[in-house]
């Protein structure tokens, strides 16, 4: 009895004790954006998202005029137009990412008007393995 009351006051005291959070560590580079371009930034990556979604419905449709206005919005125009303060804090790096996502969506988009669906899908793929190796080395914070 004394072993079972003795575990049940520690019990107590353990679920008594205020949690602390284990310090999680992002070890993804910061791209040191300010308030203004922090939302700039992220404006561009959530219309990279929508295209990429614009795309898979327009593939899942076989809606190719879809497709190549959702890849459209996230091409070349997309790259010219990032701010000149945002883009002199991409490092090298990140360009080397970025710069070919930016040509992949156009080259999609030339795709988009004979390629197989199933070949479109293939690519969009490989147009998100981009966003991803980009995602999981830099953040914006």
């Amino acid at each position: 009895m004394k072993i079972m009351n003795r575990l049940l006051a520690g019990l107590v005291l353990l679920f008594s004790l205020p949690l602390q959070a284990a310090e999680v560590i992002d070890p993804r580079k910061s791209l040191g954006l300010n308030p203004a371009e922090k939302a700039e930034f992220l404006a561009e990556m959530q219309q990279m998202l929508g295209s990429i979604q614009g795309v898979i419905h327009g593939i899942a449709l076989d809606d190719r005029d879809m497709i190549i206005k959702a890849a459209q919005y996230s091409g070349n125009r997309m790259a010219r137009a990032t701010p000149d303060s945002v883009r002199a804090k991409l490092d090298d790096e990140f360009k080397s990412i970025g710069g070919p996502t930016h040509l992949m969506f156009e080259e999609l988009i030339i795709r988009a008007e004979t390629d197989p669906t199933d070949e479109l899908l293939l690519f969009t793929a490989k147009i998100m393995n981009n966003c991803m190796s980009c995602h999981a080395k830099y953040k914006v914070d």
